[in-house]
């Protein structure tokens, strides 16, 4: 299972590892690959996660979440 997120903010590649290794910490998140040109990060899932600990996670390290699909 897969999710894409909406993140504003970022703006390097710097920025991509960390929300993807702030991600891939979370319980359940098997893989994160963030996209500072799209403005996304695909997230795939081993287990049930839910949005907002996807959101927090992000949030925690100085982004915005726009959106979760």
């Amino acid at each position: 299972m897969t999710r894409t997120i909406q993140v504003t903010g970022l703006m390097c590649h710097h920025c991509e590892a960390r929300v993807q290794k702030a991600l891939e910490a979370v319980s359940g998140v098997e893989k994160a690959v963030a996209d500072h040109t799209a403005g996304t990060v695909i997230v795939t899932l081993t287990g049930d996660v839910a949005n907002e600990a996807l959101k927090k996670a992000i949030e925690d390290q100085d982004y915005t979440v726009t959106g979760i699909h």
